[in-house]
């Protein structure tokens, strides 16, 4: 049977259909004794996952199969009565498992039982074969069925461009399964294919006219991507328009170390990216890929740097000093500082009294709200035009002494 597909038997469960899915327009069918092939165009679209194969049984239609791989055009179903009529039809189904109509039906008779007669001398190679290129992360070969009844399986064989050797990729059971996808492949690479045909008594065919097909190539990796450090909670990335003709989004992946695993992060289809984040002063590393219309990516070349904008410094306090009613303070600090904040404490009767003054645009600061005797611990709060504030300066203790 061909990779990607499951056989079942069942009566659909009331399928969600949607109108919108692109369907199987018509379906070709080629008769054995006790099976039949199909072949259908495939679509490539990547609203869709896969196929589904009904067989009417009674009044009603049964799947028969699910094909799991929207790049798969044939398919067999086997175990049938010979001189029998069947009918068929398929759908298309969605990554949600939503469906869509039914193509028109297939009736289709299997043949006669054909004696199969011992194979004599060689047998003939296939008559026709094709490769189909720029599929991502595979190769589709085609070829017609044997005309021999007494067919057990297909050799594909495969020659990397410029090699002299053929390897032996894969094999495909049954006359009339017809087709065979390479997926372990190169990116962006030329192969060659042949295949052979084996029979039910051990004869092997010579090997079919060798075809060459290529994978598709990556996306262009992005370029110009820049990322800020100097914006409050927050990183920018910025990057250059992707120049791949089937463009569909980008793919953000961030690590905190430029050496971790790069993890995914988010998905644009702009070129840029708000990364929003709680610590000041953080910083990430970044790549950003370019995804096709079939989900292949760009390489992930090069690491931008990012990172929050820092909390200010804490203010650095200069001097102290008292009369016999006042305290004044002066301090330095960071020049992104616009304003200040001086929580002040100090203890009266037995408790501790806390007070905040906002709204200090100067590096000084007069208390007059002191009495002698008392001690008061001062620190003050540096804030920029965000509002981020710095850390508190260390504590600044004065006592004014009783007369």
């Amino acid at each position: 049977m061909i990779t990607g597909c499951e056989k079942t038997l069942e009566t659909p469960k009331e399928p969600i259909v949607d109108a919108s899915l692109p369907r199987v327009e018509s379906i070709r069918t080629l008769p054995g004794s006790t099976d039949v092939g199909f072949e259908w165009t495939p679509i490539y679209s990547a609203q869709i996952e896969g196929y589904y194969l009904y067989r009417q049984s009674g009044n009603s239609m049964k799947k028969i199969a699910t094909i799991k791989d929207r790049y798969i055009s044939h398919y067999v179903d086997t175990e049938l009565n010979p001189n029998t009529s069947y009918t068929y039809q398929m759908s298309t189904y969605s990554p949600d498992k939503h469906e869509s109509g039914l193509s028109m039906m297939a009736n289709v008779t299997t043949l006669a039982p054909v004696a199969k007669a011992p194979t004599q001398g060689s047998v003939e190679p296939v008559s026709f074969i094709t490769a189909i290129s720029d599929l991502p992360a595979r190769i589709k070969i085609i070829w017609r069925p044997h005309g021999m009844e007494n067919v057990e399986y297909y050799i594909i064989e495969r020659n990397e461009y410029k090699s002299t050797s053929w390897d032996e990729v894969g094999k495909v059971k049954g006359r009339l399964n017809a087709e065979y996808i390479d997926q372990d492949i190169k990116d962006n690479y030329v192969y060659r294919y042949r295949v052979k045909v084996k029979t039910n008594d051990g004869v092997l065919s010579k090997p079919s006219d060798t075809v060459e097909a290529h994978s598709k190539a990556l996306p262009k990796a992005i370029t110009g991507v820049q990322a800020t450090s100097n914006l409050p909670k927050k990183i920018m990335l910025t990057w250059s328009p992707s120049t791949t003709s089937d463009f569909a989004y980008y793919k953000v992946y961030r690590s905190p170390t430029s050496s971790l695993f790069y993890s995914f992060y988010g998905k644009t289809v702009n070129t840029e990216f708000e990364d929003l984040i709680s610590e000041n002063g953080k910083t990430y590393y970044y790549r950003v890929v370019a995804v096709d219309v079939d989900g292949l990516e760009s390489k992930q070349e090069g690491t931008v740097t990012g990172m929050t904008l820092s909390a200010l410094k804490s203010p650095v306090v200069r001097s102290v000093k008292h009369d016999s009613g006042s305290i004044y303070i002066t301090w330095g600090g960071d020049d992104n500082a616009i304003k200040y904040t001086i929580t002040k404490e100090f203890e009266l009767s037995g408790k501790t009294q806390k007070q905040s003054f906002t709204g200090i645009f100067e590096s000084n600061f007069i208390d007059q709200d002191t009495r002698p005797g008392v001690e008061y611990k001062y620190k003050i709060i540096a804030i920029d035009k965000y509002g981020i504030a710095s850390d508190p300066s260390d504590s600044v203790v004065i006592k004014i002494p009783k007369e």
